[in-house]
């Protein structure tokens, strides 16, 4: 296999064949991919004037270059307040957690909200691959990011997870103590249901082997085939007995509400197998070694709220905080501002991120 990717090195392009001549090189940072980045305004929500808005990227951990919108509220002078905010499973930038993030800077916050790693924008090859330790990474990677921006101030960056994100936001600041501040919005724990399914339906040994076999089984297909099989975005035409929460996953990802077609779950889903890892993998381990602030975030009829309330209960400390929006479903908290309790999360990170 021809080896066809470069390395940005001290300055100079470095190719595979030089660093076999010389293994002394310094092959320890990866290059900043160029994107292709779409520099029209292509979000679901339309743009405020009271935030100046422009594309950036930063490289994770595992060399990923990630692209994220960046929101600054207009006349800011000073050191700043930062959150990185991602979200939901599936989606894109350009939907839920960009709404966040601009309503977020309207409030004061230098913000960005940014395509997890293998899929937007972002780089990362093959498309649409999830991973536990990966997606943890990228909150971590956009930490680093905000913490050498010269507006920020660096003891006042927190993060924001909707949905799927939420429960790796948690997970990201348990194991990054830079993070002072979490909120996770209408949170999943990726890793529970993929490994139990839906209110833990499908929580034994029998049915989890069943489910690794038939997805080691589509690997080899994949293998064989030379592509992945992707597992479908948010199915359409909805069935007659959908339940109510999938009609409501299709009233915002399958219609002009929230479309994108960047966005796996408007599309063609996730890879096949992406779910492979997450039956592996259990977060919160050491939730109640977490000791920076913590607010959790549910609609009071929001099919996902197991999630939140049995995550919360294994927080600790008054810096914590489960905070139930009456008469509120789970996508409610995409995009419904009267719903959304905008004031209230600002509030939250402005108390425990106080400026000094």
């Amino acid at each position: 296999m021809i080896f066809a990717a470069v390395l940005l090195i001290a300055g100079s392009l470095t190719t595979k064949s030089q660093i076999m001549e010389n293994p002394n090189l310094n092959t320890s940072l990866a290059p900043v991919e160029q994107l292709t980045l779409t520099q029209e305004w292509d979000k679901v929500f339309p743009k405020s004037d009271k935030v100046d808005h422009k594309k950036v990227t930063f490289v994770n951990r595992y060399g990923i270059t990630l692209a994220a919108d960046m929101y600054i509220p207009k006349g800011a002078n000073g050191k700043l307040p930062a959150i990185a905010v991602s979200g939901p499973f599936g989606a894109v930038k350009e939907q839920s957690s960009g709404l966040y993030a601009q309503q977020l800077a309207e409030r004061g916050f230098l913000t960005i909200a940014f395509d997890p790693s293998f899929t937007g924008e972002s780089g990362g090859e093959p498309r649409r691959v999830a991973s536990p330790d990966i997606n943890v990474e990228d909150f971590s990677a956009a930490v680093d990011f905000l913490s050498v921006q010269p507006e920020v101030d660096i003891d006042r960056i927190g993060i924001l997870g909707v949905c799927g994100w939420g429960g790796i936001a948690i997970q990201a600041a348990i194991n990054d103590p830079r993070i002072k501040a979490t909120v996770a919005s209408t949170m999943y724990d990726m890793t529970r249901v993929s490994a139990n399914g839906y209110f833990d339906a499908d929580n034994s040994a029998e049915k989890r082997n069943a489910n690794r076999a038939a997805l080691a089984a589509q690997r080899t297909e994949d293998y064989r085939n030379g592509k992945y099989l992707r597992a479908g975005g948010v199915v359409d035409p909805l069935p007659d007995d959908a339940p109510q929460f999938v009609k409501d996953y299709h009233a915002y990802y399958k219609t002009p509400r929230g479309f994108h077609p960047r966005s796996g779950n408007s599309t063609d889903g996730w890879n096949m197998t992406s779910a492979l890892p997450f039956m592996n993998f259990k977060f919160f381990e050491y939730a109640g070694e977490l000791d920076r602030a913590v607010m959790i975030v549910h609609g009071e009829n929001a099919h996902s709220r197991y999630f939140g309330e049995d995550t919360f209960k294994l927080l600790h400390g008054d810096n914590k905080e489960l905070l139930i929006v009456a008469d509120a479903t789970h996508c409610d908290l995409y995009d419904n501002l009267d719903k959304i309790p905008m004031n209230q999360i600002a509030t939250f990170y402005n108390t425990w991120m106080p400026a000094k």
